[in-house]
């Protein structure tokens, strides 16, 4: 039973691994992807928005399709879309495929992600083992980025970013067998599937998306700019109408009456539209002004991964220690201070080591402290019936979260530029405003950590001293 539930986690891990590394395998590419299929530096961030908005915004119909048709069928048949569609994108003649291949890779993303996390929670249910598991599972999505970074700069640089594709490949197809053969079915439920809300929910994120990209290339001042954000905010308002009304949501709202919950699905969404940037602008910063190569690119993220990974190790005892609450402010703070740093840092154009290679280290340490608080928050206290809703929810906040706030930032960016071909100096110094834009999304998730998460003691202690007068 033991060696099973092994052979489960290791599944569970590897799936989580193959889409984080898809949404940061082509970062240290973007340059060469740019110049062999033609994109311009604002078109180039649909490389990673189209993979992220599709897996963003299906994650709750695949929640709900996992809920309905089966955990293990959904892995399966996820992990077998996403293999064919990263063959289909390592192929791509033109970036019009390469970036539908990449939506149709988040989407398939989006069907395999819920079923896995869903099963982390219904195979480790005794608290010390679902600790364990929770800390390898968020250890993984958080390092998994700085991995991708690497290998994306070593295919770059010697044999070809198609590579980052390709590799997915093989790895799916033993995943397949491996889901076949050792996860059990789960039970299925009879029910209806939410379209409307679904597509309401990617409609609306997707026209955000655009809207801020729009502002990015043609500015404020243009029309099309706010008749998308007009259309993305219409969109998702759309969407809490049509879940208040469907009988059967792919969001309950009931998940959202849990104070704590709410705070861990908002802090994650902020604490990922900060963080995630960082993997788009600094890499660029390194080969555009420093002469990094690919690889040394991603060779630079070697800091901030390897101490992200490590913190896994000691995240149980921490945990046990201080609790989760603490750990996740002290990671918030680094991460606010380190991104700071760092972007000073670019500012002066300083050199990589030691300064950078410190800054991202403690950035690594930061990530490391919050993503395992956030999830395990978010997981807690659910009905076994909105298990996958809550797991996809979770997903669902740190893919929107990376979709919106590299849009934001992009407009930050572009906005500190102002040259059609910018010197060193203007892109390290719009680099650094994209940073100080990142630290402000890290303050907005520290305030809704400590306003949502941290017990409320004044309030609590209130009503035992009125009562106390009384007796």
């Amino acid at each position: 039973m033991q060696q099973s539930k092994g052979i489960v986690l290791t599944i569970i891990i590897a799936c989580q691994l193959l889409v984080v590394l898809d949404a940061s395998v082509m970062v240290t590419s973007i340059p060469e992807i740019g110049r062999s299929l033609h994109m311009s530096t604002v078109s180039l961030t649909w490389v990673q928005n189209s993979y992220i908005l599709a897996f963003g915004g299906f994650l709750l119909l695949g929640a709900r399709a996992g809920d309905l048709l089966g955990r293990r069928r959904m892995l399966g048949v996820g992990i077998g879309l996403f293999t064919l569609t990263s063959l289909l994108a390592g192929l791509a003649p033109t970036a019009e495929v390469l970036l539908v291949s990449r939506a149709f890779q988040g989407f398939a993303a989006a069907l395999a992600t819920p079923a896995a996390l869903a099963l982390l929670s219904a195979t480790f249910t005794e608290e010390k083992e679902r600790s364990r598991a929770i800390a390898m599972y968020s250890a993984v999505a958080g390092a998994g980025g700085g991995i991708g970074l690497l290998l994306g700069g070593f295919f770059t640089d010697f044999i070809s970013w198609r590579v980052g594709m390709f590799i997915n490949v093989p790895i799916g197809i033993v995943l397949m067998y491996l889901t076949w053969r050792y996860v059990q079915k789960s039970e299925t439920r009879t029910g209806r599937f939410d379209l409307w809300g679904a597509l309401t929910s990617v409609v609306g994120m997707t026209a955000l998306v655009y809207g801020f990209v729009q502002a990015a290339s043609q500015g404020w001042g243009d029309a099309g700019t706010w008749i998308w954000l007009g259309a993305g905010i219409a969109s998702l308002t759309a969407f809490v109408l049509v879940e208040k009304k469907a009988a059967e949501p792919i969001v309950p709202l009931r998940l959202f009456a849990n104070r704590q919950r709410s705070g861990a699905y908002l802090g994650r969404f902020l604490l990922v539209s900060g963080n995630f940037s960082l993997f788009f602008f600094i890499p660029q910063y390194l080969q555009n002004v420093l002469g990094f190569g690919s690889l040394e690119a991603g060779l630079a993220f070697l800091p901030f991964s390897a101490a992200q990974f490590g913190m896994m190790f000691v995240m149980q005892g921490l945990v046990r220690r201080y609790g989760n609450r603490k750990l996740l402010i002290v990671g918030l703070l680094l991460a606010i201070l380190g991104t700071l740093w760092m972007s000073r840092t670019i500012a002066v154009q300083a050199a990589f080591f030691p300064e950078m290679f410190i800054l991202m280290a403690v950035m690594g340490i930061g990530a490391g402290l919050v993503f395992q608080p956030l999830t395990a928050l978010g997981l807690s206290h659910v009905d076994a019936r909105d298990s996958g809703a809550a797991s996809g929810l979770i997903n669902v906040a740190h893919q929107s979260g990376a979709s919106l706030g590299l849009a934001v930032l992009i407009t930050v960016f572009n906005g500190a530029i102002h040259a059609a071909q910018p010197s060193k100096l203007q892109f390290a110094h719009a680099v650094s405003h994209s940073l100080l834009g990142s630290a402000v999304f890290l303050a907005a998730a520290l305030a809704a950590s400590i306003l949502l998460l941290m017990p409320a003691r004044a309030s609590a202690r209130g009503p035992s001293r009125v009562s106390a007068r009384r007796r």
